[in-house]
């Protein structure tokens, strides 16, 4: 039997670190996505501990400055494609810099230093991966899920569907489509 889940990024995110601070009886405070305010210092001991524990839900310890601004970009993009109360038809450019307090071109080069790709190329590929839950966990058409990630086009959408997966957007709904008719059958 397969499930098809939806789940929001931010609420597990939160549920996994403060479970893993309260299991370690750790004092803390939650600022914002990827951002957690430790209360008191931690002895080596207790760091080695809190690290392996995040490890293994794939989340690391940022420590370099430099990686952690590139993480805060990434979140705040994340948070802007996925958050349907942000209005995607603000410029990336300037949302970023209003949020980051930073100019768009000093992000744009330390991202680009850090990641070896663009700020860019992750926006398109965030967009995508939200275009693929859209496909699997709604009943929207392939022009609504367009509008809402503020393509131009279907057309447009679909290219940088097919570029970022190597199928369209069509190609993948008749896959998932398959898949739950298959599923179907076996139960």
């Amino acid at each position: 039997m397969n499930l098809f889940l939806k789940f929001d990024f931010k609420t597990i995110s939160k549920k996994v670190l403060e479970s893993k601070f309260n299991e370690l009886n750790l004092e803390y405070k939650i600022l914002g996505f990827g951002e957690v305010e430790l209360l008191k210092k931690l002895n080596p001991e207790e760091y080695l501990a809190l690290n392996d524990s995040l490890n293994d839900y794939g989340i690391e310890i940022v420590e370099n400055q430099k990686s952690i601004l590139v993480q805060k970009i990434k979140d705040v993009i994340i948070d802007m494609v996925f958050n349907e109360d942000i209005n995607l038809s603000v410029k990336t450019s300037v949302y970023l810099s209003e949020k980051l307090e930073h100019s768009y071109g000093y992000l744009s080069n330390l991202f680009s230093e850090v990641t070896y790709s663009s700020i860019e190329n992750f926006i398109i590929i965030q967009k995508i991966e939200y275009a693929k839950q859209l496909i699997l966990n709604t009943e929207l058409t392939l022009t609504e899920i367009a509008f809402k990630l503020n393509y131009s086009s279907v057309a447009h959408l679909s290219t940088q569907f097919k570029n970022t997966t190597g199928i369209t957007p069509s190609a993948f709904q008749r896959i998932i489509s398959k898949r739950r008719t298959i599923a179907q059958q076996k139960n």
